[in-house]
């Protein structure tokens, strides 16, 4: 099969990553943090590895204020659920994932007050758009930096900076753009960074984490067993334990360190270039295609490898079912768990199909998919017998 899903998970991942896992499992295996033998000590350093191999990427002075989790809407729940109270106000943008309009419209519910800044056609904001949406009640700004749906990059960098002379915190999901662009928290004044492993970064599900700046404290998702400070009734307030209670995912943390040790190998400026050429190519060739339109900047420089498209008026999900089942192509149609992005985009009802892309893809596999997709208008190939033909 042709995987062209990075977006939602990155296939395949790096050689090392499998063999880290498995070294992991075979010869560490014990629990880090919890005990004072060979192992649990093994177990810990490979622990701490991960951590400052990612503060390395993301230029964060200390390695311990990166708190582990499942993935990044994990992080962004403790981020938001633990950093907004009743009667604050945060603004946010129409090109949010689910993963930060959810909560946000939980806390709605418990007098938070949320403003959602438009974006335009293309996903795009307007700093000065946000800078309008702030009042004086307003704690904090959560952004996207580049949408899930369209690829497009939001200027982080530029907001970071009004969070900062606004007094604000800054909260920045890097759900698809951590290991793609260079991120770097001190000089876009990100106070919480939340980032998910099984992307980008190449390890595998069940790992991410959430950077947390010096001085900001947040409300524990949860509380328990932390290996340390036991005598402690509540949580202990030193990090990375405060929010990181129960065992870790020792052995996909290990994949996590082994696929960032392999992205600043190879140079995320290489890793940036080989995506950005897939996209410019996919992006070429959709729009010569008569019948398909692509939505976001159409422009591979302003994107992260993220393209979405409509074919005519047909159902997204009919043109994925066919894709898979007819051409071996994995993609993703539907509304992409970012409604609010589909509403700005005009594309709620239909939906629409996304092609991503990753290190791993070829020049040839893009050729292959746009040949396909060219069959497919030209002969309007229909969905196969007992498709559902839905998008989610």
């Amino acid at each position: 099969m042709i995987y062209f899903d990075n977006a939602a998970t990155s296939w395949p991942k790096p050689p090392e990553v499998l063999a880290a896992m498995e070294h992991c499992l075979r010869e560490v295996g014990a629990n880090p943090g919890r005990a004072g033998h060979k192992l649990a000590l093994a177990a810990n350093r490979l622990v701490d590895e991960t951590r400052k191999e990612l503060a390395a990427l993301f230029n964060i002075r200390d390695p311990d204020r990166i708190v582990f989790g499942l993935n990044a809407t994990e992080a962004l729940n403790l981020a938001i659920k633990g950093l907004l109270r009743p009667g604050q106000h945060v603004v946010t943008s129409s090109m949010e994932h689910n993963s930060v309009t959810r909560p946000l419209h939980v806390l709605q519910g418990r007098g938070v007050e949320v403003t959602k800044v438009p974006c335009d056609h293309t996903g795009a904001i307007r700093v000065e758009d946000v800078a309008a949406a702030i009042r004086s009640d307003t704690v904090a700004i959560v952004m996207t930096h580049a949408s899930n749906v369209t690829g497009t990059i939001m200027p982080v960098a530029e907001i970071g900076r009004l969070a900062r002379k606004k007094g604000l915190h800054f909260i920045v999901d890097a759900a698809q753009t951590a290991g793609v662009l260079d991120i770097d928290v001190e000089a876009m004044y990100i106070d919480l960074l939340a980032f998910p492993g099984h992307k980008s970064l190449f390890g595998p599900p069940g790992t991410g984490g959430l950077y947390v700046a010096g001085g900001l404290e947040l409300t524990p998702l949860k509380e328990g067993g932390t290996g340390s400070h036991s005598d402690v009734p509540g949580q202990p307030e030193v990090l990375p334990e405060r929010y990181e209670s129960g065992t870790l995912n020792t052995v996909g943390l290990a994949g996590l360190g082994a696929g960032v040790k392999f992205i600043r190998r190879e140079g995320i400026e290489k890793i940036r270039r080989h995506e950005q050429e897939l996209t410019g190519q996919f992006l070429e060739g959709l729009m010569k295609i008569e019948g398909i339109r692509v939505y976001g900047p159409r422009d591979a420089a302003r994107q992260a490898p993220v393209v979405s498209f409509a074919v005519k008026n047909r159902p997204a999900g009919d043109i994925g079912t066919i894709l898979d089942q007819k051409y071996n192509i994995a993609c993703r149609a539907g509304l992409h768990c970012a409604p609010d992005a589909h509403r700005t985009l005009g594309t709620f009802e239909q939906k629409l199909v996304r092609f991503s892309f990753s290190y791993f893809n070829r020049p040839d596999e893009v050729d292959y998919a746009l040949r396909c997709l060219l069959e497919i208008v030209e002969k309007d190939i229909p969905a196969p017998e007992g498709s559902s033909g839905c998008g989610c």
